[in-house]
């Protein structure tokens, strides 16, 4: 990620991924995720397979986002601090 880029998530402290968002943005996206994915889990709940053909491009959508605006990107931490 260049640092230019949004910054919407904090870093993991261990391991890979994001932490807790840190703006509105990352708030509203988790949100809307949230909303989305229960909403289609609820309404396709009877119908499992294409419940999950459904929600497997929400969740790689939500996922790719948070990969491009967390905070130093996506990468394996061990719990140093970051300056």
């Amino acid at each position: 990620m260049s640092d230019d880029g949004p910054e919407w998530f904090a870093p993991k402290r261990y391991g890979l991924g994001s932490g807790l968002p840190i703006s509105w943005q990352g708030w509203a996206l988790s949100a809307g995720f949230a909303l989305i994915a229960g909403g289609l889990a609820w309404m396709l709940r009877d119908r499992p397979v294409v419940m999950w053909a459904v929600l497997t491009p929400v969740i790689a959508t939500f996922l790719l986002i948070c990969a491009k605006t967390t905070r130093g990107g996506w990468r394996w931490r061990w719990g140093e601090t970051e300056d």
